[in-house]
């Protein structure tokens, strides 16, 4: 469905996920979270763009593909 993303949770608190994936100020190409985060790529979920108030960073290539990453081994786990 066009206007729909696939979230993964951020949150500043890593939870003992063990496949949280640490986010620091030297991760993003543009902006920051202003603390260290953690991508928990077990928390998916969509959200259609106008539930999008605001960017506040943008992630480089290689953060952004260590996600990804971490999200297709998750999945991997379930076949």
């Amino acid at each position: 469905m066009w206007g729909d993303y696939l979230l993964c949770q951020i949150t500043s608190k890593p939870y003992a996920d063990p496949d949280a994936v640490e986010l620091q100020d030297m991760h993003f190409r543009q902006g920051s979270l202003q603390r260290t985060s953690y991508a928990r790529p077990g928390k998916l979920f969509t959200a259609h763009d106008v539930l999008i108030v605001r960017e506040v960073g943008v992630l480089k290539k290689n953060a952004r593909r260590d996600i990804v990453d971490a999200i297709a081994v998750m999945l991997r786990k379930g076949l």
